[in-house]
């Protein structure tokens, strides 16, 4: 519990002070203003975030390892769940890097689900 309140921005500034990095500069001076305003809350919901989301990727890299029928399943849901995000993105406004990425995630998709139809594992476990 050391980096609530006070204790994240003593972090940060050290942090900042071990890379050599001037701390009246523009990003680092960014960097320790939002760790002396980050409450409680958005703290534990980024934690919490962050490991959702490692226990996703590390399951489906354990699956895929293991040569699991459900991992690669697991993988191409969580492939086509960017897609949303990324759509969303598109609607925000549309750049050539948005659209990069949405149609590159799209083919590795549409990839692996042929990959997965052509292998025969067209149940889902």
């Amino acid at each position: 519990m050391t980096f609530i309140h006070q204790g994240l921005h003593h972090a940060a500034s050290q942090l900042v002070q071990h890379l050599h990095l001037n701390p009246a500069s523009h990003y680092p001076a960014i960097f320790l203003d939002v760790a002396s305003r980050v409450s409680d809350t958005p703290l534990w919901a980024i934690a919490i975030a962050a490991l959702l989301y490692a226990s996703i990727h590390i399951t489906e890299a354990y699956g895929l390892w293991m040569q699991r029928q459900w991992a690669e399943w697991f993988g191409l849901l969580t492939g086509a769940l960017y897609i949303s995000f990324e759509l969303y993105e598109v609607t925000l406004g549309v750049t050539w890097p948005k659209i990069t990425v949405l149609v590159v995630n799209s083919i590795i998709v549409v990839y692996l689900l042929s990959v997965i139809l052509k292998s025969g594992k067209r149940t889902m476990p």
